[in-house]
């Protein structure tokens, strides 16, 4: 049987947050995003684990709480489908972008931590790009990461599928469409 586990990823400020909330609203499972989540409790502590700070550190609780968030999850799911606000494989990604050191069970962490092979990226969208205090990328670093997003997940044995840019409702009936043609129970 296939996993129901599905990735939703892509560069930052692609409508990744608004299509796994419109999801949810639609009755789906939904994992949010551990990094968003991770800077506001490092800038309200003062603490280090900031991309602007210590990016390996902040890349070490990325992929703890991506562990963990994929635990969670899946022990609590059970056979139910779940969409995650980006996957261990996004985490992987930005330590390859920052040339931070991988962890030496790689491949085996990838291996027990399997998602559905078919990965959802949203790709670069500048008329609704924007930065915020949690997103501080430039337009240039948004497309760049898209494209090393692309190829990670795609070098890991994923096949990627772009999410047409649409409207969010669209974008929902998109991926509703795609999943239910690659699940077999």
């Amino acid at each position: 049987m296939e996993k129901k586990l599905f990735i939703i990823t892509g560069g930052p400020g692609v409508g990744k947050t608004t299509l796994i909330d419109s999801l949810q609203s639609r009755g789906f499972r939904v994992v949010p995003e551990a990094a968003r989540k991770i800077i506001k409790e490092q800038v309200l502590i003062n603490g280090e684990g900031l991309p602007w700070k210590d990016k390996e550190y902040y890349a070490q609780l990325m992929l703890e709480a991506s562990i963990l968030n994929y635990r969670d999850f899946v022990v609590e799911g059970g056979s139910e489908m779940i969409f995650f606000d980006r996957g261990i494989l996004d985490t992987i990604c930005y330590m390859i972008m920052e040339n931070i050191p991988l962890p030496d069970n790689l491949e085996d962490l990838l291996n027990n931590h399997r998602y559905n092979n078919n990965v959802f990226i949203l790709p670069p969208w500048e008329e609704i790009y924007k930065t915020d205090s949690e997103r501080k990328q430039t337009w240039e670093e948004a497309v760049y990461t898209f494209q090393k997003m692309k190829q990670v997940y795609t070098q890991y044995g994923y096949k990627v599928i772009e999410v047409p840019r649409i409207d969010v409702v669209a974008r929902r009936k998109f991926i509703e469409n795609q999943v239910s043609t690659h699940i077999s129970d």
